[in-house]
C-alpha cells in the first residue's frame, strides 16, 4: 500500500512537469490557450511548472536516498 501512495506522489508531479513541456511547445508554435492573455505568461507558466514537478520529484529522491543511508559521503 505504502509503494502505490510513493507512485502516485511521483506521478502527479509527473503529469504537471508533462503539461508545463506541453505548455512550452505550444508556446513556440504559437498556439495559445484562452486562459493566458499573452503568449510569455503562457511560457512563464509551463516552464514554472515543469520546473516545480522536476524539483518535487529531485526533493523526493534525495530524501529517500538519505533516509535509507545510501547517498555517498563526498570526499575532500
Amino acid at each position: 500500500m505504502i509503494r502505490i501512495i510513493a507512485v502516485l506522489l511521483l506521478l502527479i508531479p509527473g503529469l504537471v512537469s508533462a503539461f508545463g513541456i506541453k505548455l512550452i511547445r505550444d508556446t513556440l508554435f504559437d498556439d495559445i490557450y484562452p486562459i493566458f492573455f499573452n503568449i510569455g505568461i503562457q511560457f512563464v507558466a509551463g516552464f514554472i511548472l515543469f520546473l516545480g514537478g522536476i524539483a518535487f520529484i529531485g526533493g523526493f529522491i534525495v530524501h529517500r536516498d538519505r533516509k535509507r543511508q545510501q547517498n555517498k559521503k563526498k570526499r575532500r
